[in-house]
């Protein structure tokens, strides 16, 4: 598998993570909808979900993104991170360890999840090419993960060095968790300059638009 290209990464600054999406039946549809609003990377994360399935769903999303030239990524699981050519792999801070990662997906690009200060400290001294910071509010999608709040990123952003343009951090970092379009305005105050969304692009009627306005704004 070639290895993915860094500068899209460094680049990216709307992530969206989608369900299947079987109640609407419209994966396909929606995935180019909102690559082509400007998502700079989808991730599929459905618990709910066999690998079996989830590897035919994850060649839908690498046929689109391919298709736009944009990344897309696989949650949590190593294996079929390796098995679709995946080339973005997120963990969370209980799954697979990024060295014993690395012994499988040499060349993958590694997210990690942070909740807390300390994280976000581990997570820039680690091998993760980026991490998320959060949840900044509660969300049925993290059920039991208590919100981080708005000054997980505010330290964020203090600690990390800006890069070689001056303005970017040297490893990129998302804010995440409950992110929509009224609070974008308070998140991006507080330091963020790249977001993952969920349910402000999965349920909304007009996604592509949404992703068009939002991306705009980052």
């Amino acid at each position: 598998m070639d290895a993915p290209d860094r500068s899209q990464l460094d680049r990216a600054r709307l992530y969206v993570c989608t369900d299947a999406r079987k109640a609407q039946g419209d994966l396909s549809v929606f995935l180019d909808r909102i690559y082509r609003g400007g998502a700079d990377i989808v991730q599929l994360r459905d618990k709910n979900l066999e690998a079996a399935e989830e590897l035919e769903l994850l060649d839908v999303l690498r046929e689109t993104a391919e298709r736009h030239g944009k990344l897309w990524a696989v949650n949590d699981r190593a294996d079929l991170a390796q098995l679709s050519g995946a080339p973005v792999l997120h963990l969370g801070q209980a799954d697979l360890p990024i060295p014993q990662m690395r012994r499988i997906l040499p060349t993958v690009l590694a997210g990690l999840s942070t909740h807390s200060p300390d994280q976000v400290d581990a997570a820039l001294d680690s091998a993760a090419d980026y991490f998320c910071v959060g949840p900044l509010w509660a969300t049925p999608t993290k059920p039991g993960r208590p919100a981080t709040g708005l000054p997980l990123v505010r330290y964020a952003a203090d600690v990390t060095e800006p890069g070689s343009d001056g303005g970017d951090a040297a490893k990129p970092w998302f804010a995440i968790g409950g992110v929509n379009q009224q609070n974008l305005d308070d998140v991006l105050a507080s330091g963020a300059r790249r977001v993952v969304m969920v349910r402000a692009i999965t349920d909304s009627p007009d996604p592509e638009s949404d992703a068009r306005q939002i991306r705009s704004l980052l």
